[in-house]
């Protein structure tokens, strides 16, 4: 049972919550035991608002997962939880998170319940509008990102926020091409916008929004900003990991369709793995002057 309800709030797709991590990497406050604190607070409760929002979007769309050949062994899909079940624990993760009100500042909360409203209006009406529904997932990873610094009251560079919105756009799509080709396969699709996608036309927004990352972090690390933050330029040489990164990401979707489940990639595929620690030990190193 407890297997079931771990596995209806989404424990694993709480690894996308580490972009409220991101700002206080580059704040040079990484290693500052307040900052640090803050912001594994504020981690936390993101997780337990996407939990809600996972929960309520099982609720909405129980019977479409029935007809899906993965998500029929979700716990609500498969009948293991009873529906008033998981409704009374969406009311309970709702009314955590609310509460959060009076342990954070008002611009952080104002950001965690955008998240929440964008991500409920998603679950009932965006996502069923073509275009709009990729852009609404890449808005919820833009204000985890924008909550991360509101939460430790520091700037964030709107480099790294058009780096953020693109990489969202990027793995959004790769989503919805992951989930046309198991419509080609199966000739069944249990999500109506998908009608309004073709491949062709994912292709082409995959090479734009993985242009866009690549071209907005390298701007980012060459910036005039960044140089001076950080007192060096050697950033740049950060770039070919995110490179990789992306071109890897492509080629476990292209070549084996595995781009619908982000989470399952980032935490099975040991070259990413690779490259997401490689990344992050290098700019440390670079950025708090180790090396």
């Amino acid at each position: 049972m407890i297997k079931d309800y771990l596995q209806l709030i989404r424990v694993p797709q709480w690894i996308k919550n580490f972009f409220v991590f991101v700002p206080l990497l580059f704040s040079l406050h990484l290693f500052d035991k307040d900052y640090l604190l803050l912001s594994l607070k504020a981690f936390i409760v993101f997780s337990l608002a996407s939990s809600f929002v996972y929960v309520v979007n099982d609720i909405i769309d129980i019977e479409a997962d029935r007809a899906h050949p993965k998500k029929k062994n979700r716990p609500l899909a498969s009948g293991k939880i009873k529906k008033s079940s998981a409704i009374i624990l969406s009311v309970i993760l709702l009314a955590v998170v609310l509460s959060s009100y009076f342990f954070f500042n008002y611009q952080f909360v104002s950001f965690l319940y955008a998240f929440l409203i964008l991500n409920i209006l998603y679950s009932f009406y965006l996502k069923h509008i073509v275009i709009l529904d990729i852009f609404s997932i890449a808005a919820g990873f833009s204000i985890r990102v924008l909550a991360g610094a509101a939460v430790i009251d520091v700037p964030v560079s709107s480099w790294l926020i058009l780096t953020t919105m693109f990489i969202s756009l990027f793995l959004g799509v790769m989503k919805r091409h992951s989930e046309l080709m198991q419509v080609a396969d199966n000739n069944k699709s249990t999500r109506k916008v998908l009608a309004e996608y073709s491949t062709n036309f994912t292709n082409q927004m995959a090479t734009v929004a993985a242009s866009g990352v690549i071209i907005c972090y390298a701007l980012y690390t060459v910036s005039q900003r960044t140089v001076s933050v950080f007192n060096t330029e050697n950033l740049i040489y950060t770039t070919p990991f995110v490179v990789f990164g992306i071109f890897r990401y492509m080629y476990l979707e292209y070549q084996s369709n595995q781009g619908e489940n982000t989470t399952q990639v980032m935490m099975t595929d040991i070259p990413m793995i690779l490259t997401v620690i490689s990344y992050s030990i290098v700019t440390v190193l670079i950025i708090y002057k180790i090396i």
